[in-house]
């Protein structure tokens, strides 16, 4: 039966039909739901990992023991797993192993717009990439049986379009699938130099294979029209295309985007005037096209930005047709509401005292991010996840002894355990006196409330293994460790000030649970007095979206507040109950 299905859901689908066993990711968008949904199988095993490589090394080790695997991510996670997947593409596989990607053009949720088919051309494996919901669950069966055909693992590419948008598509069964035995064998899975030299040539003869492979198996197909004009294009680009021209030009539409079909584009190619590449960020097909030597004009990226994401109205822009501009406001100023974090959210009090004590911060990755927006403006620098504290342990060692007195990094409890460890080792290891604080709301809060190893449950909502942070710290050699409320500001003024002052390296563990989470009972709201209020607007310096100023007064919106208290606290004239 067909159904309308979200993309992620698509791919979690496919990856059902193609008999997959094991998934171990780590949240990012736009690519969580592929794991959350497919956790909904009870025929596949699903886990959040502590990072991206964690997750990609434990599902190598899955397809070694002869169950088809996944592991899903954003595209700025397989930068952290690209360690294991260059030498994974040496070792080849058992079972097959399915690595999803998602890129984010636009950065909608990201801190850049990387282009993750630079990591397949690098790493020589191959990269396929649908274009709908029914592609996305087609390919993902699909990339088990190239993974097991070529002996390699194999990258599907989801885009932020791709993956949280819904089209139809038609489920099928899911296929009956013989485990594989595993048979040892050391000069295809010990990658000591001696074997990896050895392996090295089935790699570059593997890609040959592929490319063969690509040109005939119809996962790239040519539409043809009565024109002169080619347009060589891929996943969202593709729908765009289609929208905007129809079927007035001819179009070679790719499903697999490494290794690209050097025949197929070239016999496209004939008796055209001039082909289009249409592709979102990086010149990489276009790159490839131009080196082939075609007798036509080649276009790309002197028509089409290199910056952001595609939309219809681009490429009706691109090709001279009409753009349609929607339906304007005349004479209606709409205020810019930019992103905040939420009411009573527990990272609040911390980031105004920290603001208050002007030290520079150093962020990282989270919905804590938002502590770097005003009001609160208390972040300075956020590079991706964990760096913040390896990022103060250089610059106190750096900026000398007056600027680590006015320095702290902070970073959330999932982020901790993602890629924070490391920092933190370094810092005790070589005793910098760096003050860092882990904002601890016992949660994985960007992405949506993943559990982490440090909540006690698993993916499923099960009990699991708990890190106990504070024994960690000490057990690293962080002997300063201490945890404070972040609802109590003083406190957390008081806690920063005195681990400031000592010489050595100390840890403050700012505890209190995401507002969101169902577990979190709210309190009743926050009342204004407003023969008390003053208008002295202190309370608005915290950035609550439930506090605003109305005929000069303060006003608490009760279908927002959650009555934690941090603006009582601002207030010095008992205006706020």
């Amino acid at each position: 039966m067909k159904q309308l299905m979200l993309g992620n859901a698509a791919a979690a689908r496919g990856l059902f039909e193609g008999g997959c066993e094991f998934i171990s990711s780590y949240p990012g968008t736009p690519s969580t739901e592929i794991t959350e949904e497919a956790a909904k199988f009870k025929e596949i095993y699903c886990e959040w990992a502590p990072n991206e490589k964690v997750a990609l090394e434990s599902a190598f080790g899955a397809c070694l023991a002869g169950r088809r695997a996944f592991c899903g991510m954003k595209h700025v996670g397989l930068n952290v797993a690209a360690d294991p997947l260059y030498t994974m593409s040496y070792t080849g596989v058992n079972a097959g192993l399915v690595i999803g990607v998602a890129d984010d053009p636009g950065m909608h949720s990201s801190q850049n717009e990387q282009d993750s088919r630079h990591h397949a051309i690098a790493s020589k494996i191959p990269m396929i990439e649908p274009s709908d919901s029914d592609e996305a669950r087609d390919f993902a069966k699909l990339a088990f049986e190239i993974s097991e055909k070529f002996d390699t693992p194999v990258l599907y590419k989801m885009c932020t379009r791709v993956a949280h948008s819904q089209s139809v598509t038609e489920p099928c069964q899911r296929g009956e699938i013989n485990h594989k035995e595993y048979k040892k064998d050391i000069t295809k899975y010990v990658m000591a130099p001696a074997n990896a030299i050895r392996r090295h040539p089935f790699v570059e003869e593997r890609m040959k294979k592929l490319a063969e492979w690509s040109e005939r198996s119809g996962i790239n197909r040519v539409e043809k029209a009565d024109s002169k004009t080619g347009i060589i294009t891929s996943s969202t680009s593709y729908q765009y295309v289609k929208e905007v021209l129809g079927d007035s030009v001819n179009i070679l539409k790719l499903g697999m985007v490494n290794p690209l079909p050097e025949n197929m584009i070239k016999k496209f190619a004939e008796g055209l005037d001039k082909i289009i590449v249409v592709e979102e960020l990086d010149p990489i097909v276009e790159t490839f096209v131009r080196g082939l030597g075609l007798n036509c004009e080649i276009h790309g990226k002197d028509m089409f930005p290199i910056c952001g994401e595609f939309s219809q109205n681009i490429v009706a822009a691109a090709f001279g047709k009409e753009v349609h501009q929607g339906k304007k406001l005349e004479g209606v100023q709409i205020p810019v509401r930019p992103p905040i974090m939420c009411a009573g959210c527990p990272h609040r009090g911390m980031f105004y005292a920290l603001n208050k004590l002007k030290v520079t911060v150093f962020g990282d990755i989270g919905c804590y991010t938002l502590g770097s927006v005003a009001p609160l403006s208390a972040m300075d620098v956020t590079l991706c996840m964990g760096a913040s504290f390896s990022g103060l342990h250089g610059w106190n060692k750096s900026a000398g002894a007056e600027n680590e007195k006015k320095s702290v990094a902070v970073i959330g409890d999932s982020t901790f355990m993602h890629s924070g460890m490391t920092g933190l080792a370094t810092i005790a290891y070589n005793q910098s006196n760096s003050t860092v604080i882990v904002l601890d709301n016992s949660i994985t809060g960007m992405t949506g409330h993943q559990q982490n190893p440090t909540t006690g449950k698993n993916l499923y909502g099960d009990p699991a293994g708990r890190v106990d942070l504070e024994a960690l710290a000490r057990a690293m050699g962080i002997n300063r460790v201490r945890v404070v409320d972040p609802y109590n500001i003083a406190e957390c003024e008081q806690a920063v000030k005195e681990e400031l002052a000592v010489e050595e390296p100390s840890l403050i563990i700012s505890r209190r649970p995401c507002v969101l989470l169902k577990e979190v009972k709210a309190k009743p709201a926050i009342v204004v007095d407003q023969d008390k209020c003053k208008s002295c607007k202190m309370c608005m310096k915290i950035g609550c979206p439930a506090i605003a100023m109305k005929g000069g007064k303060t006003k608490i919106d009760p279908t927002l507040c959650v009555g934690c208290g941090v603006c009582t606290q601002m207030c010095k004239f008992d205006a706020l109950k």
